[in-house]
């Protein structure tokens, strides 16, 4: 049960955020802010909404999976370090902390 809880809730986290790279122009002008290229955000959408498939489809080799959980680490890990150097708040730094904590959990359970 706990497996499916910290699973649901990254995927959650990964689709409400592709959708906002695609359509919030707050997100967008955020992304903006940060500095980065407008293909790197369209890019980020698409490999979130394929990483939702990936670690939610049954039936998905471990290999891929493991693709999934990497990517979306360290989409986390270079999130944590672009809000921190931009000054935003800690809560920002703080969510994506407890989402990696969720990420490695679900990975975790995955085998077990």
């Amino acid at each position: 049960m706990t497996y499916y809880v910290c699973t649901g809730l990254v995927c959650l986290f990964l689709l409400f955020s592709s959708i906002s790279y695609l359509a919030s122009q707050n997100t967008i002008d955020g992304i903006r802010k940060l500095g980065l290229p407008d293909y790197l955000r369209l890019q980020l959408a698409v490999l979130k909404l394929i990483a939702v498939v990936v670690l939610l489809m049954p039936g998905i080799p471990l290999i891929f999976k493991d693709w999934a959980y990497a990517g979306v680490f360290f989409f986390l890990v270079t999130a944590i370090n672009a809000h921190a150097s931009h000054g935003d708040p800690w809560i920002l730094n703080a969510i994506n902390a407890v989402l990696i904590a969720l990420l490695f959990t679900s990975r975790y359970l995955l085998i077990g």
